[in-house]
């Protein structure tokens, strides 16, 4: 039986209003949410280790891949992003748009191809799907020459995201005999602060790490005012949660930190959906604090097979099972599941407005809040509800 790879690669470099949303699940939030519990399943093996994944990436992915699926293998798909039965593609056509629009267009750039086999026949609504709902670009390529085929691949990888992840397949991956089809979704995001960090305020200061060693790195430092909230696992743990918008307004970084220093993150994480995120803004206010956070980058690559199976989403990675009969009339299953993103958290962002820094001026001495310990960020597109990127940091 051939085989469909099919990889993500994302990358942010965060350079550097308020939410209100209480209808049900967007789109966007049901294909975050099938993210984050990816993003769990993986932070649940590596405790200890930085994790960065995008759960859009996840689900955009499986997006593409659905209208070729039939049978139980669709099936699971729409069970495990709770899709409605006929195909979400209208909404998923609007989500993309919605992303990608012009005020967004300097901070996130989306960008999803099919490399197929010389010759794979495609069945023609399949394709024509996902030009219509993901702007998917179709290429062919000659895997019987792997080294070629990924040569070209990771050139596109490059490309899109401006050479922040320069390659994403290996030749090894690609069989020549059996091959078909590469579907590849990547996602940069370049995000300027809305309130910027000073670079001279940063100082080397100490972070301790989840094992418990504590090692000095550097911490940038603000006085401003941010969203703030205190929330609680169903557990009873508290944890803080602070929001830092992009120049733009549409998109934020949420920071999760647990309260208690004894808490660790792993006690948190379980508890985080798209739901929860939603009631942090009824949570959050307004206030002003001095805002210490360590600058970092973070790049981790992920296989998807073991935790997608572990949601259910198994029959397609099985060479028996598998059916993308609306794909192509070749039997085809998924031969492997990728996913690479990197992060790059700096202070540049745009010039601080003169009103700001009248703000940094204030005389009271306002509480300081310093992320000196293991936490967890959320990149999240406000209109939509949609996690973009997510990660677990235990070691700038």
């Amino acid at each position: 039986m051939k085989h469909i790879l099919f990889c993500l690669s994302a990358v942010v470099t965060l350079y550097g209003h308020k939410v209100v949303l209480s209808q049900p699940p967007s789109y966007g939030e049901r294909g975050s949410d099938l993210g984050i519990q990816v993003f769990q399943q993986v932070v649940h093996s590596k405790p200890l280790e930085n994790v960065v994944l995008s759960p859009h990436g996840v689900a955009s992915i499986l997006g593409m891949l659905l209208p070729g699926a039939h049978g139980e293998t669709r099936k699971q798909v729409l069970n495990a992003l709770r899709y409605k039965k006929n195909g979400p593609y209208r909404m998923l056509k609007k989500l993309h748009k919605t992303l990608t629009a012009k005020s967004n267009q300097d901070i996130v750039l989306i960008a999803n191809a099919m490399f197929s086999q010389k010759g794979f026949l495609m069945e023609e609504p399949f394709v024509a799907s996902n030009k219509a709902n993901f702007q998917c670009e179709s290429r062919d390529l000659d895997f019987n020459n792997p080294h070629a085929a990924a040569d070209e691949i990771n050139d596109w990888v490059n490309n899109k995201t401006k050479g922040h992840i320069p390659s994403l397949i290996k030749a090894d991956m690609l069989d020549s005999a059996l091959t078909r089809l590469v579907a590849l979704n990547s996602i940069y995001f370049k995000g300027l602060w809305k309130s910027r960090f000073q670079p001279e305020n940063t100082k080397m200061r100490s972070f301790n790490r989840g094992k418990g060693d504590v090692y000095k790195v550097p911490m940038m430092s603000q006085l401003s005012v941010f969203n703030i909230g205190l929330a609680t696992t169903p557990q009873g743990l508290k944890y803080k949660v602070i929001e830092l918008p992009y120049h733009g307004n549409t998109i934020s970084m949420l920071i999760v930190l647990p309260s208690e220093e004894d808490t660790p993150l792993s006690s948190v994480i379980p508890h985080i959906s798209t739901a929860t995120v939603q009631s942090w803004t009824k949570l959050m206010h307004m206030k002003k604090v001095r805002l210490l956070i360590p600058k970092f980058t973070a790049d981790a690559e992920v296989d998807l097979e073991a935790p997608l199976s572990a949601l259910g989403i198994t029959d397609m990675f099985s060479q028996d099972k598998a059916d993308f009969r609306h794909l192509s009339a070749e039997r085809v299953h998924v031969s492997k599941a990728l996913q690479k993103a990197k992060v790059i958290v700096s202070e540049d962002g745009t010039k601080a407005a003169a009103v700001t820094t009248a703000i940094l001026l204030a005389r009271s001495s306002p509480p300081w809040i310093t992320v000196d310990r293991p936490f967890l960020f959320l990149v999240r597109h406000n209109p939509t509800g949609t996690v973009l990127f997510m990660g677990q940091i235990n070691q700038p």
